[in-house]
């Protein structure tokens, strides 16, 4: 087990590498299957949202900002502010979305995701 352990510490630093390209597909995911399959996404914009812009001009902006974001992420630059966009917009969604728990319980954990590259040493360039 000690072995494992020394094996693990090697590749310590790459944590947050994995964790913004794990957020970054996620985001790439949503964006692409909105634009593929757009009725199965319209019914998770808030309707106070859908009241001020159409649901059908507001799922392709919000998007193309994931995808925005998901090229953030994947950029390498500025990644602590990039997560911290992650974790306001997944808080969003979880806030926006709670009578939904059941589906977005795991953005919670995305969130989560974000928040701890956020707080990274990895997210600065030294």
């Amino acid at each position: 087990m000690k072995r494992f352990d020394l094996w693990l510490q090697k590749y310590n630093n790459y944590a947050p590498l994995f964790l913004r390209i794990g957020l970054a597909v996620v985001f790439l995911f949503a964006a692409i299957s909105s634009f593929l399959s757009p009725s199965d996404w319209i019914g998770y914009l808030p309707k106070f949202a859908r009241d001020i812009v159409p649901a059908n001009v507001l799922l392709p902006i919000f998007s193309v900002v994931e995808i925005v974001l998901a090229a953030w992420l994947l950029s390498g630059v500025y990644v602590r502010f990039a997560a911290l966009v992650c974790v306001a917009m997944l808080a969003g969604i979880v806030l926006a979305n709670f009578s939904l728990l059941p589906i977005s319980f795991r953005d919670i954990g995305l969130l989560f995701a974000a928040l701890a590259l956020a707080v990274s040493k990895g997210a600065v360039k030294e």
